[in-house]
């Protein structure tokens, strides 16, 4: 019973996946009165916004809370 079950899931995701593959953006191509989207990011900027902030808020985290125990020295 269990891989009769797998089957009919893996069948559904596969269906489905290939029905949102399949179907186009909803009024996508058509501007709002009023848009300006302006011009886009570069390949720096957007790794520098989506990758090297977050990294850098990361170890500013982690050391901000390393720190208390960093100061009172090891254990007896």
């Amino acid at each position: 019973m269990d891989k009769r079950n797998a089957l009919r899931a893996g069948a559904v995701t596969a269906a489905a996946t290939l029905m949102m593959l399949m179907s186009s953006p909803a009024m996508a191509l058509t501007r709002d009165d009023g848009d300006d989207p302006g011009k886009g990011l570069s390949l720096a900027q957007t790794l520098g916004l989506y990758v090297g902030i977050p990294l850098v808020l990361f170890v500013l985290i982690t050391g901000l809370v390393m720190l208390p125990s960093l100061g009172k020295g090891k254990k007896k």
